[in-house]
């Protein structure tokens, strides 16, 4: 029996998602008129209480679509340092965009309004212009750490104050939400476009949504287009995508516990380091030496426990939909006699 906590974009379709994606009634998305695709769009931008939604193959193209319909070349967006949008999605925010990146020190990749305020370059010719603040929530790097609202919400002060626009890079705020008080709508009423991913903890195969005002999704679409994201039949995607967003937000809570049952158990195992206490389902444990993350990933793997490394001495693990209950039985019982 394998046990796969490598990520949550392991997750496969269960049989009642299944089933959905070849009866969706299709048509041709690029040409506006796929039911399915449109019914999902309008779902999800309903739900978060925004004007319009596009759905993309992906997050990462969902997140740079969005910096280069705020930005123009030579601009500035301010993010953290861990960012996804800055490390992991091959540099496109200079490729796609030409932009550059002002980075902040944050802590498990949040900073604060003051941090944001301070980075605003002045009206200089010198200085490229800030145009475009981007927040992951939750924060992939920093162990799936969640924002406090509040201080988003004075981030969202600040960018009003200066003509800023603000993204949210929300691949994972489904499991903020679930966490929290805050409803889709609330980040809705704050941010000026949101990336949500459908292919995590959601369960489904494939896709992103991109969601903001009808302006911004106008020139959304043509960014897509440029970028080769659009799509024909999508609806048999978009299908899976629909079945997630009305079946598999509450049931991200199970992960978040499954993640701290597997947090405790690192904690008084014989594994040498200190483990990250989770706030959502993202499980980090740093090890000493880079020599023993290797040797326990190694030890793990050799029980079929896959995991990844997030750093020279940093193992993580995700628990997601898949992990059924003997699965996490079995890895508890492994890591105890580690």
């Amino acid at each position: 029996m394998q046990i796969d906590f490598r990520s949550d974009t392991v997750t496969r379709p269960c049989p009642a998602m299944l089933e959905a994606m070849p009866a969706a009634e299709v048509g041709d998305a690029v040409f506006g008129d796929d039911p399915t695709v449109l019914e999902l769009e309008s779902f999800a931008a309903h739900l978060f209480g925004m004007e319009g939604a596009l759905f993309c193959p992906s997050g990462t193209m969902s997140n740079q679509i969005a910096i280069k319909s705020h930005t123009r070349p030579g601009d500035q967006m301010i993010c953290d340092e861990t960012a996804h949008v800055y490390v992991y999605e091959g540099g496109g925010a200079a490729l796609h965009s030409g932009i550059s990146c002002k980075l902040m020190h944050g802590d498990g990749g949040r900073f604060s309004a003051k941090d944001v305020a301070a980075a605003i370059n002045p009206d200089d010719p010198h200085y490229p212009r800030t145009r475009l603040v981007s927040i992951e929530n939750t924060c992939n790097k920093g162990g799936g750490t969640i924002w406090d609202f509040d201080e988003i919400r004075h981030i969202s002060s600040i960018c009003l104050e200066h003509d800023l626009r603000l993204h949210l890079d929300g691949a994972r705020v489904f499991n903020a939400i679930v966490e929290t008080a805050e409803t889709p709508r609330d980040f809705g009423e704050v941010f000026d476009s949101i990336s949500v991913c459908l292919s995590k903890g959601l369960g489904a195969p494939v896709g992103s949504l991109l969601l903001g005002g009808a302006d911004f999704i106008k020139e959304a679409n043509r960014m897509r287009k440029a970028f080769g994201g659009g799509m024909r039949q999508a609806g048999y995607l978009a299908a899976a995508g629909l079945f997630a967003l009305k079946n598999n937000i509450e049931r991200l809570a199970d992960d978040h516990c499954n993640a701290e049952r597997l947090s405790e158990a690192l904690a008084v195992s014989s594994l040498s380091g200190n483990t990250l206490t989770p706030e959502t389902n993202l499980v980090m444990f740093d090890f000493e030496t880079p020599e023993a993350l290797t040797s326990a990933m190694e030890r793990l793997s050799s029980e079929d426990i896959l995991t990844v490394a997030m750093g020279p001495r940093r193992m993580r693990l995700v628990t997601h939909k898949d992990i059924t209950d003997e699965m996490m039985d079995r890895a508890l019982e492994i890591i105890g006699n580690l």
